[in-house]
């Protein structure tokens, strides 16, 4: 299950990001952790660019309030959505999650 962390004004978590996907989407794998797909190939950052483009739009954020923490040259990412947002941000994340559920 993913575990989201909010401290201040900052919401961080994990992320697994399937690049060269044909679709584009949120969901959870059946272990429960966030899962993103997108359109991207992994190559010059480009799949985290549509990794931070994807989840803006998304959570209807500004592109510069979500940043990859850690991970940029793995497939699981932690992310830090920061701002006055980011409660909001968790609800709609756990809404898109849930609607975009996975049956891996």
């Amino acid at each position: 299950m993913t575990d989201f962390r909010i401290e201040g004004k900052n919401l961080t978590f994990w992320v697994t990001v399937k690049p060269k996907s044909s679709r584009e989407r949120l969901s959870t794998s059946s272990s429960g952790e966030l899962c993103l797909a997108v359109h991207a190939p992994p190559v010059e950052g480009l799949a985290n660019q549509a990794c931070v483009r994807l989840l803006a739009e998304s959570l209807g954020l500004p592109k510069n309030s979500i940043a990859i923490v850690a991970g940029r040259r793995s497939r699981r990412k932690l992310i830090r959505i920061s701002g006055n947002a980011c409660a909001g941000a968790l609800s709609k994340l756990k809404a898109l999650a849930g609607e975009g559920r996975s049956n891996r």
